[in-house]
């Protein structure tokens, strides 16, 4: 007789490699105003590649309550969602368990973040080593990117309250 196993899936902080914050703002179809989009994404330079990578990213949003390909969590209306953003003198701040990254954002950027008091955020899991933190990225670039549906539908989806100190 044999009983079921659950298999833990675990990963390291080396093999989620380079992760990078890539914010820009516009109006969101059907929105009507300027909404601030923040991209999370690996550059797939992990310790064992970028497939374990992205499976690495993966396990890591899953832990920490952002479902892969599951539609969009709103964190103000999920309790104790460990994902907080942190808008404070130019700079983007997000937390996770499993990293935090910065992303020195524009004031366009900033001003649609504060307007709407959030941010939409997409957890890229599949990497993208074209755009290496501090060379531009074109908007095609961008696009050919985030608007990809594989892209979109690999990728968690949160709305991020933005927060401040004091």
């Amino acid at each position: 007789m044999t009983s079921p196993q659950t298999a833990t899936r675990t990963f390291t902080q080396a093999q989620l490699g380079t992760l990078t914050l890539l914010g820009w703002s516009g109006e969101h179809p059907g929105v009507g105003h300027e909404v601030a989009f923040l991209l999370v994404y690996s550059l797939g330079d992990g310790s064992d590649g970028p497939a374990a990578g992205e499976a690495a990213m993966r396990v890591a949003l899953e832990r920490s309550g952002l479902p892969v390909g599951a539609g969009l969590v709103r964190a103000a209306e999920t309790p104790g969602l460990p994902v907080t953003l942190l808008v404070q003198a130019g700079q983007a701040v997000l937390t996770l368990p499993h990293f935090t990254a910065q992303y020195p954002a524009p004031p366009e950027w900033l001003a649609a973040a504060h307007d709407q008091g959030e941010v939409y955020a997409m957890f890229a899991t599949r990497p993208w080593p074209a755009a290496v933190p501090g060379r531009p990225v074109s908007e095609d670039l961008l696009r050919s990117f985030a608007a990809d549906e594989e892209i979109i539908m690999s990728s968690a989806h949160c709305v991020l309250p933005v927060r401040s100190l004091g």
